[in-house]
């Protein structure tokens, strides 16, 4: 945690130093302020944005934290809540009845459906019971690295006979949830917080301090733009190789300028263990039902942060190739720049186009 601390500060204090101060005085009827919290989704979330005030930001600020968490509870998978009928709770008794679920629970599960087939199928929220035997396997090894293993094939495919989002049944009625297989679990992991960083900002755009930046973990998702004569928000793309932000930010391999639009990340050196010299990370395949080696890192542009979510998951799954492919045939406003295996950075051109490394300018 405090690792995570240090790297913030230091990338808030480098945003600082971007800002001229005639900028700032010229734009004197609003103030840059910031609010950091910790507890949801497993990481630190900043809120930066600009407000006449600082009770009009406060007050923004606390509804948006409070949003994070009544989120947080809902997705969660590992935890019950009193009064909450969360991922928990389906996993333990939607294969007995159904079961009534909040809104924004219920509208996840329907959207997750929609897209499974345009994403290929390469993220399924049903596969809760194949990513729960990687998620045992990283605790272990996290706790007890002598007795580090994988999760033996055999369990793994048992696990994925259970895994179709048509045997979760969604009654748009009552909001309710059945699961017609009893084995099956969901993992919402590929696309909550990015689907709950997006209801946040939306509520956010509504308000007065709409001008804004929100970092859930690496989860970016940009309001309007910021109010010190800057045209964009910058948005850097960490090198999956560092461990640690050096006094020269030696991380950021390149820096992204956008507004109105989000940026998520899905890299190998998130949740990962290693065993025998090899990285074992987070991100499964429901092909092979083990993680990929395609690149180190892709991180998605979009206007959606829950999209973006889903989209970097699934382009992580699939060689650089197949996924610009994918993209083009995708036919929607999305850019996409991946960290290949040999530290080579390729670009859509429209990421191109807001990259520091290829001109772009804030």
């Amino acid at each position: 945690m405090k690792r995570a601390i240090n790297k913030l500060l230091a990338a808030l204090l480098a945003l600082c130093l971007l800002v001229p101060a005639s900028s700032l005085a010229a734009q004197n009827k609003y103030t840059r302020y910031t609010h950091i919290f910790f507890g949801t989704f497993d990481t630190v979330i900043t809120i930066l944005a600009y407000a006449k005030d600082r009770e009009e930001f406060d007050a923004a600020a606390a509804a948006t934290e409070a949003a994070f968490q009544r989120y947080h509870k809902i997705f969660d998978q590992y935890h019950p809540y009193e009064g909450i009928n969360n991922v928990f709770t389906l996993n333990r008794q939607a294969a007995l009845a159904p079961v009534v679920v909040p809104e924004e629970l219920f509208d996840l599960l329907v959207y997750c459906r929609e897209m499974q087939p345009k994403l290929l199928g390469k993220v399924n929220v049903a596969m809760g019971s194949v990513l729960r035997l990687w998620h045992d396997a990283r605790e272990v090894a996290k706790a007890h690295p002598d007795d580090t293993a994988l999760p033996e094939v055999e369990a793994l495919r048992d696990a994925a006979k259970h895994t179709d989002m048509r045997d979760v049944i969604l009654n748009k009625a009552d909001k309710s949830v059945f699961f017609a297989d009893p084995r099956l679990k969901l993992d919402v992991g590929a696309v909550a917080k990015g689907y709950a960083t997006e209801l946040a900002a939306r509520d956010l755009l509504q308000g007065p301090v709409s001008h804004f930046i929100i970092n859930a973990g690496g989860n970016v998702r940009t309001g309007n733009p910021p109010l010190d004569g800057r045209r964009n928000w910058s948005v850097g793309i960490q090198d999956p190789s560092a461990a640690v932000l050096a006094p020269n930010d030696t991380d950021v391999l390149d820096m992204l300028f956008m507004h109105n639009m989000c940026s998520v990340t899905s890299g190998d050196y998130q949740r990962y263990f290693i065993l025998d010299g090899v990285l074992y990370h987070h991100l499964i395949s429901p092909e092979t039902l083990f993680p990929t080696h395609f690149m180190r890192s892709v991180t998605v542009i979009t206007e959606d942060s829950g999209l973006a979510d889903l989209l970097s998951t699934t382009l992580f799954l699939m060689p650089h190739e197949e996924g610009a492919a994918f993209l083009e045939e995708l036919d929607l406003p999305v850019e996409a720049v991946w960290v290949l295996n040999d530290g080579s950075v390729a670009m859509t051109e429209g990421a191109k186009k807001m990259a520091y490394s290829h001109g772009a300018a804030n």
